[in-house]
């Protein structure tokens, strides 16, 4: 009975790690530059269909593309080869771990 008891734990154990997903958020700068809502919306309607990608938020003034993605899923260097497929080479300013919500006391 024991030995059952503790398979099952290990077992419930091991499925919640798997639940633990690594979402990261890097942010690009592309070049050529976005100059325009269509540069945004060819970013986001070819972006978002990569593996893993969760969102996508960009700004014409700053000239940024911030991508939250699943880090378990692609990597930034994999976000940076989907931007070239569309024509945009970009440069990684940086890719930091999403802060957790609950930590903001």
């Amino acid at each position: 009975m024991k030995t059952k008891i503790i398979t099952f734990a290990a077992a419930l154990l091991i499925s919640a790690s798997g639940f633990a997903k690594d979402i990261k958020v890097a942010v690009f700068t592309p070049t050529p530059e976005m100059h325009c809502a269509s540069c945004e919306t060819r970013i986001k309607d070819n972006i978002r269909f990569e593996r893993g990608i969760k969102k996508i938020d960009t700004d014409l003034k700053t000239q940024t593309v911030t991508i939250k993605y699943d880090a378990d899923a692609i990597t930034a260097e994999a976000i940076q080869q989907a931007f070239k497929k569309i024509g945009f080479d970009v440069e990684l300013v940086s890719d930091t771990p999403e802060k957790d919500k609950k930590k903001k006391n």
